[in-house]
C-alpha cells in the first residue's frame, strides 16, 4: 500500500547550503532501495518535506526524523493513502528556494514566507503542487 507524508520541522542550528547537500544526498543514496520518494523544501530555518512510498518504509523514515536531534517542532501536517505516487522519479527532490515567486506564497498564507506551522496540510500540499508545476523543484534525483 502507497502512502503519502507531509511534515514540517524547525532546525535547531543554522543549516548551511552544504548541510542541505548532505542530507539530500544521504536521502538520495538510502531512499531508493526502500522504495521512498519525495520532495524537501528548506527556507529560513523551516523543513517542509514530502515523503511517499509503502506505509512501513515511510513511518519508519518519518520515526527516525521525528527523533533527529537536529531540529525541532516535528509537526505531521497529513499522512494518507494513495494510488498513484506524485515524485514517482524523485529519490528526493528539491525545491528551488531562489525560484519562490512571494505572489505564489501569498495565494496560500497569510504572509510571503514558507511557513507550514500558520496553514492546514491541505494548503502546504497544494503549495508543492504547484511548486512542481511551475518547475520550482529540483530534480530529478
Amino acid at each position: 500500500m502507497l502512502v503519502r507524508l507531509m511534515y514540517a520541522s524547525r532546525a535547531l542550528a543554522t543549516v548551511s547550503q552544504d548541510d542541505l547537500n548532505a542530507i539530500l544526498r544521504k536521502s538520495k543514496s538510502k531512499n531508493p532501495p526502500n522504495g521512498v520518494t519525495g520532495v524537501l523544501c528548506f527556507s529560513d530555518g523551516l523543513f517542509l518535506q514530502v515523503l511517499e512510498g509503502g506505509r512501513s518504509a515511510v513511518s519508519a523514515l518519518y520515526n527516525r526524523i521525528a527523533a533527529d536531534p537536529r531540529h525541532t517542532d516535528v509537526i505531521l501536517l497529513s499522512f494518507e493513502e494513495i494510488g498513484e505516487r506524485r515524485f514517482p522519479h524523485w529519490s528526493m527532490g528539491q525545491v528551488n528556494v531562489t525560484r519562490l515567486n512571494p505572489a505564489l506564497l501569498l495565494k496560500y498564507s497569510e504572509t510571503a514566507e514558507l511557513n507550514p506551522y500558520a496553514v492546514s496540510g491541505r494548503v502546504s500540499m497544494a503549495l508543492v503542487e504547484e511548486l512542481l508545476a511551475t518547475a520550482a523543484i529540483v530534480g530529478p534525483a
